[in-house]
């Protein structure tokens, strides 16, 4: 192979190496479909899979002008799954699937669902399936036809839209009537509390027992976000006929139709505004079987003369050390390369099957920098190296570490070389690393990583750290319990704390800078582990204590003394402490891997364990630039703000002050005063229904299958996760000033004569600082105020001032006149920053005045109405001719008595 083969231009590589979903022609491709390797060998599950992916394609190009269909997808079974049939996987993985199938989330059972972190029109995480679900035909009747499943799960994971059903709102009064929570309102169905009518108090909606059962054959065609399991429905709502008072989150979130959010909002608005139909019917998908066995990595790392800059090399070696003792599984087989002016094979491909062959590859770590940078001859050699176990290197993986200051024209290697399929994720080290390395991680499936010269950052420790290859049963993984460092010439004290869910295989990593310091670790009951029961690596100044056995749970305490002036770290792993039992993870993500500005970015981090939310924990995100200066930002689960849903486990905030060049990620998590607990709160999934209506009659369908709806403690833990790292580069001198942040929790209640409003405040900057003002507005008709807020009626505001950013805000006024019974309202805010700069309208929120009255407000039966209408003609017409019969026999009667008694006269 040329020594300039496969560097660069890898954002033009082949459609076969870059991963992620997108369209070719009218047809979507790189589909990957990943089944967790906790789910037991069952092939019929893979004809499932095909089975529903056919059946949605036809579904998908129905639904959308006949412009789109699933053309090619992926299927990922596990590793230990096995069969001759299997090909080898190329770039897919679990991570990156966007459809998993894996046993049930404890909140939503065999329900599926989709997992978003909030955005209206942003792209989700991924679309769960329980094996169940794919296997079980009764479920069909209750959610529909698993092709029309998928395509309202698409329609949430491919273009944020939103469910037009709501469990917690189903019922909303409108214009002196009760109407159920749906888009379309053409959709006809009855009020029903399983066989009976349901009973209202006039003060409030129905009650929990009261549902809505659609009528089993009506011609509504809208909405696949309602209800996908009626036969009728198969495409989304369009403006003309969306339900904008309907309390459902679409509504909340978006404030528009469905439809309008994917072909104006999403991430394919102008393919499918460009796009022709399909003449014909589209062609049924394509799909390869796949499964990735054993790990083979190859490590690449720069000994350039550059890499001799502060402790580069160490740094390197530190970190590479931490990734073959402590992150690679066994059985996994690693080789190392090392480039400079030419590029050396320092290990082949090794199996690693026990301590010894780590140590050896440990010894084997470059640690003399020399020479100039040719990145192209690393890469060839590393792909070379792979290939020696198979003659390939597809689904194998690089990982790629340079300082990337070239001396040769990287721009010159060809991408035709390049190996398809193979994995790289790449290190950045350093203000001059090479901007392709971000483009070579993204089209392969890699992940990216930026390092800045901070010991103190631990980044290079974090970034190795954090090359774990999930299957989706994480008790095999690594767990970060701790990355945090300090420089002193005093003490640097702390506290780990192991929970219940980690402390097999567990480990406290220390790095020093200059000289040997004085280490104390203490367990909870008292044991103290002191330097004789450490090891210490004097050429790699790192000492490392490995907690024989399964580390005690409880608050772990460190002491490291020195008297020198210099930076120490501390990097603490461990592992599942059963292997039934997943531990809590942290995963964290930017909502945008590059910004010019014109954005807000968002920090993302998530904490859960086996699918169930850690809610109220303690959580900060750490961003740090090149230039080593830092940012730190609590994360919120407040659903306000850049938070999207209260309680979810997700934590989020706004990134506003925002710095040109690579910045990294890291977020630490924590729960050392007994707050958090788990919770079980779902927020959307696919809507079950509990029957139809057939001629009147209600049809039951079996009862949802009951969940979980404990919420349990959580003891003591510590953990920290790092992201991908980012790039921003805003044009001009100065970073961009964002206006405060849209409310998106505005709530309005009518009490007698006064409303409430209440909302959380936004801040100066997005959801940082404080607002100047607040502008709020209300209507009698919510389309004028949603299209044109400055024409609303005015409320004063002169009684409030906006408070702090995630502050509650209430305020209560009186309008100008009684306000009537049946009256429904409008409200609305807007909030202005010092520099006079508006935040967009906040969701619209409704109140209606609903006390006693002695003609209570109906139910609006929608379908119910049309039957009553047509009994009551057919009565009436049944009295009409019944009293036509009547008269026209009196008549009849009455002249044959008159015609008797002429007859008995003239006889006379």
């Amino acid at each position: 192979m040329d020594s300039r083969t496969v560097f660069v231009l890898l954002w033009m590589l082949l459609s076969s190496t870059s991963t992620g979903i997108k369209l070719d022609g009218n047809g979507y491709v790189d589909i990957t479909i990943a089944i967790s390797s906790r789910v037991p060998q069952d092939n019929t599950l893979i004809d499932k899979i095909k089975d529903m992916v056919t059946e949605g394609s036809f579904r998908l190009h129905q639904a959308l002008d006949k412009k789109v269909y699933f053309k090619e997808a992926t299927i990922l079974v596990p590793p230990n799954w096995n069969s001759k049939e299997f090909t080898k996987a190329r770039t897919e993985s679990y991570e990156k699937a966007k459809i998993i199938i894996d046993n049930a989330n404890p909140a939503y059972g065999d329900e599926p669902y989709t997992h978003h972190y909030g955005e209206c029109a942003a792209e989700a995480q991924y679309i769960h399936f329980t094996p169940n679900f794919l296997r079980n035909d009764t479920l069909i009747k209750t959610y529909g036809s698993r092709g029309k499943v998928l395509v309202h799960e698409w329609a949430h994971l491919r273009w944020g839209v939103y469910d037009e059903y709501s469990e917690t709102k189903p019922f909303y009064y409108s214009n002196g009537r009760i109407e159920a929570t749906r888009c379309s309102k053409n959709i006809e169905g009855q009020f029903y509390d399983e066989s009976r009518p349901c009973h209202t108090d006039p003060k409030t909606l129905p009650t929990k027992g009261c549902k809505f059962y659609p009528n089993k054959y009506q011609n509504a065609g809208s909405s696949i976000m309602f209800l996908p399991s009626l036969d009728s429905v198969s495409t989304f709502c369009r403006e003309n006929e969306h339900n904008y008072e309907a309390p459902n989150l679409q509504n909340e979130k978006c404030g528009k139709a469905t439809r309008t959010v994917i072909f104006e909002d999403s991430v394919d608005k102008n393919a499918l505004r460009s796009l022709k139909p399909l003449l014909s019917s589209p062609p049924a998908p394509s799909f390869k079987v796949v499964q990735r066995k054993q790990r083979v990595i190859c490590l690449i790392l720069d000994v350039s003369g550059s890499m001799a800059t502060g402790s580069r090399i160490l740094r390197q070696r530190q970190a590479a050390t931490h990734l073959l003792r402590i992150i690679i599984e066994d059985q996994a087989s690693v080789g190392i390369v090392s480039f400079s002016t030419n590029a050396n094979t320092l290990s082949p491909l090794t199996t690693i099957d026990n301590k010894s062959t780590r140590e050896k590859l440990v010894k084997l770590m470059p640690n003399t920098p020399s020479g100039s940078t040719n990145m192209c001859k690393g890469l060839s050699l590393g792909l070379q190296v792979l290939s020696t176990d198979n003659g390939d290197a597809f689904g194998d993986e690089i990982i790629f570490l340079t300082d990337g200051e070239a001396t040769d024209d990287i721009n010159s290697c060809s991408r035709d070389e390049i190996k398809n399929g193979t994995i790289i994720h790449t290190i950045a080290l350093g203000p001059n690393a090479a901007s392709a390395l971000t483009e070579m991680a993204k089209k392969t499936g890699g992940i990216y990583f930026s390092s800045n010269d901070e010991i103190t950052s631990n980044q290079l420790m974090d970034a190795f750290g954090s090359l774990t290859l999930s299957t989706g049963d994480y008790t095999k993984d690594p767990v970060q319990l701790e990355s945090v460092g300090e420089i002193t010439s005093d003490w640097f004290n702390g506290t780990v704390s192991v929970d219940q869910t980690v402390g097999n295989k567990t480990s406290f990593v220390i790095i020093y800078e200059k000289s040997d310091p004085i280490i104390s670790i203490q367990s909870p009951s008292g044991s103290i582990y002191s330097q004789t029961e450490i090891s210490h690596d004097i050429s790699l100044k790192k000492v490392t204590l490995n907690v024989p056995g399964t580390a005690e749970p409880g608050d772990w305490k460190y002491s490291i003394q020195t008297t020198t002036l210099q930076a120490l770290t501390i990097t603490a792993t461990s592992h599942a402490a059963h292997a039934d039992v997943p531990p809590i993870i942290v995963k964290t993500r930017m909502n945008q891997q590059f910004s010019d500005g014109t954005k807000p970015m968002i920090v993302f981090a998530e904490v859960s364990q086996n699918y169930r939310h850690v809610i109220e924990a303690e959580v900060w995100a750490y961003l740090e630039s090149q230039s080593g200066s830092a940012q730190e930002l609590q994360l919120l689960d407040n659903g306000a703000g850049a938070d999207a849903f209260q309680n979810d486990g997700i934590y989020s905030r706004y990134f506003a002050k925002l710095e040109n060049g690579r910045i990294s990620l890291k977020v630490r998590a924590k729960n050392q005063d007994g707050q958090a607990r788990f919770s079980l709160q779902k927020k959307s999934g696919a809507p079950y229904v509990p029957g139809y209506v057939v001629n009147g009659v209600v049809e039951l369908n079996p009862p949802k299958p009951p969940v979980s709806e404990e919420t349990l403690e959580v003891g003591s833990f510590t953990r920290t996760a790092i992201g991908e790292s980012f790039e921003v580069a805003f044009t001009g001198t100065t970073p961009p000033n964002f206006p405060p942040n849209r409310i998106t929790d505005l709530s309005a209640e009518i009490q007698e004569d006064s409303v409430l409003l209440s909302w959380t405040a936004p801040g100066e900057d997005l959801d940082q600082g404080t607002a100047k003002s607040y502008e709020i507005r209300w209507s009698y008709d919510l389309q004028m105020l949603r299209e044109n807020f400055g024409n609303g009626h005015a409320v004063n505001t002169a009684a409030i001032s906006p408070q702090e950013a995630g502050s509650v805000e209430q305020l209560s006024f009186d309008l100008s006149f009684t306000i009537q019974n049946g009256t429904t309202l409008f409200f609305a805010v807007q909030s202005e920053d010092e520099q006079n700069a508006k935040s967009e309208t906040s969701n619209i929120a409704q109140a209606s005045k609903m006390l006693p009255d002695p003609n209570p407000p109906t139910i609006s039966n929608p379908g119910l109405n049309f039957t009553i209408l047509v009994i009551s003609l057919c009565v009436v017409t049944m009295v009409i001719c019944f009293v036509v019969a009547v008269f026209t026999w009196a008549v009849r009667r009455r002249k044959s008595f008159d015609l008797s008694n002429n007859v008995e006269l003239k006889c006379k």
